[in-house]
């Protein structure tokens, strides 16, 4: 175990009265956080992934959209 001194605002601290483990309440709210983020991080890598592959694909299509106009007529 570590010990930290730390400080919160004086509502949250009020607000924690009610429980009477506070060392393990704030390391469970703070696993939650964290596994919150790592969730997040781990859904928003497709979406990146996709960004990141998008983004030349994209290039590679305007290319042939104007090679494919360039014969029409107006």
């Amino acid at each position: 175990m570590k010990r930290l001194n730390i400080t919160i605002p004086e509502r949250i601290a009020e607000a924690m009265e009610i429980y009477g483990n506070k060392s393990q309440f704030i390391t469970e709210a703070v696993i939650e956080k964290i596994s919150r983020d790592k969730k997040k991080k781990l859904d928003d890598l497709p979406i990146e992934g996709y960004k990141n592959e998008y983004s030349p694909d994209k290039k590679i299509n305007e290319e042939w959209e104007t090679a494919t106009i360039e014969g029409w007529p107006d």
